[in-house]
């Protein structure tokens, strides 16, 4: 056996090693997107979040003080059954609270409450009162959200904008429909067609909201693209600054 290599359940006939990687992959345990630090079989291309691949038996969150989530291979049940971080659909590894029937994506469970790069403090609640940078509505999912209080946005808007920046960037447009495949893991894509563009929905969010300056409005969408920036590293299970940096380098373009 390798250094920092492991079996796991889910794929009994190879070992999974560390890998690192700044092209998107799929998870094939909680079925979610995933960047930067996984488990990875390379003779079958199976891919792990670091969370899927070393699960915890039952965690606790302090969202659900009266829950015990236990970790599942699959959902429980006949019914199709949604994320309460997130709100997406769960079609794989899912924490699950067998009494409240609350269901956790991996990542969305492990979502650190709060991310600091020295410059902006987000903190994750459960439902916040102001406004979401990407959608302009109230509540929803769960939120990052400024210490200002000038900068909220949904975990879900944030899976959401990626998902239609990816399947519009590989399959030119077509619809979402959260199944991943094709060429969207292909290693062959420049960096700037990994991560989408922000630049347009935070000038336009500002522009909308706050009437500034163009001076004020640029140094808004700065400090937002950086909010942004974190959250995004986090949503995809891998909230590193180096991926952060890989997606604020394209805030400006």
């Amino acid at each position: 056996m390798k250094f920092n290599e492991i079996s796991h359940f889910s794929h009994p006939q190879h070992r999974l090693k560390p890998c690192y990687t700044e092209v998107p992959f799929k998870c094939d345990g909680c079925k979610e997107v995933g960047i930067g630090s996984n488990y990875k079989c390379t003779t079958c291309n199976y891919d792990l979040h670091v969370h899927c691949a070393l699960p915890s038996s039952s965690i606790s969150h302090p969202f659900y003080t009266k829950c015990s989530f236990q970790f599942l291979a699959r959902p429980p049940g006949p019914v199709a059954r949604y994320c309460n971080a997130c709100e997406k659909v769960v079609s794989g590894f899912v924490y699950h609270c067998k009494l409240c029937g609350f269901d956790l994506h991996p990542c969305c469970a492990k979502l650190p409450t709060m991310l600091d790069d020295g410059e902006v403090e987000l903190y994750l609640y459960r439902k916040v009162g102001s406004a979401c940078h990407r959608c302009g509505r109230k509540g929803r999912s769960w939120s990052y959200r400024s210490t200002c209080k000038k900068y909220n946005l949904h975990v879900a808007c944030v899976k959401e904008m990626l998902v239609e920046n990816w399947h519009e960037l590989y399959f030119g447009g077509v619809g979402v429909t959260g199944n991943f495949s094709g060429d969207l893991y292909g290693k062959n894509r420049k960096v700037e067609t990994r991560i989408p563009s922000l630049k347009g929905t935070l000038e336009s969010y500002h522009q909308n909201h706050h009437h500034q300056s163009k001076g004020k409005v640029k140094k808004c969408c700065e400090m937002a693209g950086l909010a942004m920036q974190f959250v995004i590293s986090a949503v995809l299970g891998d909230p590193t600054t180096l991926i952060a940096g890989v997606v604020g380098a394209l805030m400006s373009k």
